[in-house]
Parts: structure tokens; C-alpha cells; sequence
């Protein structure tokens, strides 16, 4: 007779995306993760937790918060029904002016003028709750007029080319160097209707702008990879194309806009919500028509 597994369910007190943060631990041992009541869960099967996932959870923990000393407690639980409980935590949210996003089990009823994303909690890359998520989402809702092209870099769940689209862009291309979060973004796409429009590729900026022109580029990333990109994302910036980043912290932001700067792409505005950032550069030219 086969013993029902046990369950450690790692609960962390702080305000961060429970998506993200099991992105980030990138630990495949780790079976989901769901928030409740202000509390993020996350959950291993008794026989898998191990000292390297105490390390993967606290290296996460200190990119996450890195000014905070969250709470974190472990607890070993009986089997359940995960889906079913990560379901009961999961609720539409409102971002911006006319963004919902919310799960497909979650019926909303939209005013005129809004429009949904369907995203069900996977091994999640991207829900919306975060506030670097926010940030853009709002920022996209403000610059989008209709038949942009876009480029989402390090696209996750594909949350934010998918807000652009809905909000009138033409076309899409989300990457992601995780093929993981590519199938899910695909799941996702063909959920929301949007596959003909999103096309999701597992690889680099380089190969993806071989021949393509855009007018919107995404980068929800952390700053080391934005400075490793600068030089990539300036070129697109120097073609004419918009960039809109997250995922930083502000202390970071000089020297964000000092590597950006040496290609050509120069900041013009910035956002911040709980101690976060998001940035707008764009080429020299553009900076001095907007001014």
C-alpha cells in the first residue's frame, strides 16, 4: 500500500509575486506556488527538501527584498489537493485603467472599455501582481495607439506583450531563454486568443531582430541582465523603438542610465511603486523632439 506523500509548505511573509519568486528559485524540485491572505506559499514534497533548496529560497529571497528580513516559516503537511488550493488563492485583478487579469475559473464582467487576460497559476513566470509587472502594464495602457510592433525580452508569461496586443498592437514577439516559460507563454496565448499575433521563440535578442523592425521594446529583467543586454536593446533603441524596463530596484537607476546612455538611449521618465522602478529610454533624437 502506497503512503500518501507528505508535503513541506514554505510560507514567507513579504510582498512579492509568488510566480516570481518560484521563477527565481528555479529550483525543480519546487511543485507551485500560491499566494493567501498576504502570504506567499510555496511547496516541495517531503523526500525533495533539501539544504540546496534552503539556499536557492534564500538567495531568491535576497534578490526579492533586499532591504527586508521577511518571515519565513516551514511547516511539513499530509497530501492535498494542490491545484484545488492554489485555485481558492488565485483572483482577478485590476491594473491600470482597463487591464483585468484574472483566472479563467474567475468570471468578470467588464465595463466598457476594458479588456482580460486569462492567466492560470503554472509554474508561473509573471501573474501581474508584482509591482515591476504593474508598473509596465500601466505604462503600456499610456504609449500603446494601435499597430505597434513588439518585442517582450525575457517574456515569462508573456503577460506584457499580451497586454499590448490587447491594447491594439499589431504584433508580438516574446523571448525567454527558458523554454519552460515559452510552452507556458504558448499555453497562455492560445487561451487568450492571441497565438496568430504572439510569436514566442526560446533564444537571443541578436536572432530575433535579424530582420524585423520594432516600435515597443519590453524588458521586465534584473539589472545585471539589463546592463548585460544594453548594448543590444541600444540598437533597437537607436532604430527608433520605445524601451520601457523593470525590475529594478532605484538605487539602481544611475547605473542603469549611465550604460544606456553610452548606446545612444537616453532616459526620459521613470515610475516607482514600493521601492522598484521602471525606466523609458529612448534615442537622442526623440529625447529632443519631446522636449
Amino acid at each position: 500500500m502506497m503512503v500518501p506523500q507528505e508535503w513541506i509548505d514554505v510560507r514567507i511573509r513579504a510582498g512579492i509575486d509568488a510566480g516570481e519568486l518560484l521563477a527565481i528559485v528555479d529550483d525543480p524540485a519546487a511543485q507551485g506556488a500560491w499566494e493567501e491572505n498576504g502570504a506567499v506559499h510555496l511547496y516541495w514534497s517531503a523526500d525533495q527538501w533539501s539544504e540546496r533548496s534552503v539556499e536557492r529560497l534564500q538567495a531568491a529571497l535576497r534578490l526579492l527584498c533586499p532591504e527586508a528580513d521577511p518571515a519565513v516559516t516551514v511547516e511539513r503537511l499530509p497530501h492535498q489537493d494542490w491545484n484545488r488550493l492554489w485555485a481558492q488563492s488565485v483572483r482577478p485583478l485590476r491594473i491600470g485603467r482597463r487591464i483585468i487579469v484574472r483566472p479563467s475559473w474567475e468570471p468578470v464582467v467588464l465595463t466598457p472599455g476594458d479588456i482580460e487576460i486569462v492567466l492560470d497559476p503554472k509554474q508561473a513566470f509573471g501573474t501581474g501582481h508584482h509591482a515591476t509587472t504593474q508598473l509596465l502594464m500601466e505604462w503600456i495602457e499610456d504609449v500603446i495607439s494601435g499597430g505597434e510592433r513588439v518585442l517582450d525580452v525575457g517574456t515569462g508569461s508573456g503577460i506584457l506583450a499580451m497586454a499590448a496586443l490587447r491594447l491594439g498592437a499589431r504584433h508580438a514577439v516574446g523571448l525567454d531563454t527558458d523554454p519552460v516559460a515559452i510552452a507556458c507563454a504558448r499555453d497562455y496565448a492560445q487561451i487568450n486568443e492571441l497565438a496568430e499575433m504572439f510569436d514566442l521563440r526560446c533564444g537571443t535578442i541578436t536572432e530575433a531582430i535579424e530582420s524585423a523592425r520594432f516600435d515597443l521594446l519590453l524588458a521586465n529583467l534584473d539589472c545585471q541582465t539589463l546592463l548585460q543586454l544594453s548594448g543590444e536593446l541600444g540598437h533597437l533603441v537607436r532604430t527608433g523603438a520605445r524601451l520601457l524596463v523593470s525590475g529594478l530596484l532605484v538605487d539602481q537607476e544611475a547605473e542603469i542610465v549611465d550604460s544606456f546612455a553610452k548606446e545612444d538611449a537616453f532616459s526620459a521618465g521613470c515610475r516607482e511603486r514600493h521601492g522598484w522602478l521602471a525606466m523609458e529610454f529612448l534615442a537622442a533624437e526623440s529625447c529632443e523632439d519631446s522636449s
